[in-house]
């Protein structure tokens, strides 16, 4: 037996006489970093003031926990008894699928009036974001127990032992849990796109990569989970990943170089400004 982690379910947070939910709190703390990375990328690349990324995030986010929920209830039907589990997030149960899209239909009259280089550079910023608050995210998942995969015996297999589930597990069962799968991965790219951040990558990077990156690996980590419904033998989320990967190549190949090529105009009609300036200024001077 390979499988290393030991692995135990711990959906609330006591605090004295406080008790609180994990999935919320980790949820509520991915939330708030991810809005505050991608405000300060935007403030120091677009000049935008945080406090208008802020409110948008905040949109955003709305719209993303509702659109995330009503794809879980639709694929996860069998598991609402009640009216209120329609709308019971603080237990677990969003869809990135869902969020995804739903956010970016909201969004996406604002991200038309930005100019080019503005909606690139802010939408770089939130897919910034967006990356450390889904790895903080998948700590609610791991602590309420969902997105469990296939058995398996391998180093990052886990070890289950015990707690409250939200998918089926018994104790001393060993199996892929996706949801620490996804934590590592986006953390690993969450520190790819730091690294292009600090070499000042063009507008459309970030996104482009985090597309194109997302696509995949989300992609090929769905192909593992045995408790997620299916539709032509792929997940929702798969098929979301399907739009994902040529929108990351497009975004990088096409979106990318057409930014470069219009900074690169801009720079050489300034140098030639310029220069036409320096010789007229130097005649008058004789």
């Amino acid at each position: 037996m390979l499988a290393i982690i030991p692995y135990e379910t711990f959906p609330k947070i006591t605090l004295g006489p406080i008790e609180l939910r994990t999935f919320g709190v980790m949820v509520g703390i991915g939330v708030l970093l991810g809005a505050w990375v991608a405000a300060r990328h935007v403030e120091e690349r677009a000049g935008i003031v945080r406090d208008d990324t802020y409110r948008l995030a905040t949109i955003l986010v709305v719209a993303g926990v509702i659109g995330a929920r009503i794809t879980w209830d639709i694929s996860h039907w069998s598991q609402i008894g009640s009216p209120l589990d329609l709308f019971a997030v603080w237990k677990g149960g969003l869809q990135f699928s869902g969020g995804f899209i739903a956010a970016v239909l909201v969004g996406f009259p604002t991200f038309r009036k930005w100019s080019r280089s503005v909606r690139w550079t802010n939408l770089d910023g939130y897919a910034y974001g967006l990356t450390i608050g889904l790895a903080i995210g998948r700590i609610g998942c791991i602590s309420v127990g969902e997105h469990f995969g296939s058995g398996s015996s391998w180093l990052l297999a886990v070890r289950f032992e015990g707690g409250e589930t939200r998918e089926p597990a018994q104790i001393g069962q060993t199996f892929h849990n996706t949801a620490i799968y996804e934590m590592i991965w986006m953390l690993v790219l969450f520190g790819i796109l730091t690294w292009l951040i600090r070499r000042k990558v063009s507008p459309a990077t970030v996104m482009g990569v985090f597309c194109l990156y997302y696509g995949i690996a989300r992609f090929s980590s769905d192909f593992l989970r045995v408790n997620d419904n299916t539709f032509g033998g792929l997940t929702g989320a798969q098929y979301m990943c399907l739009l994902l990967i040529p929108t990351g190549v497009w975004i990088l190949t096409r979106v990318r170089m057409h930014i470069e090529l219009v900074v690169l105009f801009a720079f050489d009609v300034h140098e030639h400004d310029e220069d036409a300036t320096s010789v007229h200024s130097g005649g008058e001077a004789d």
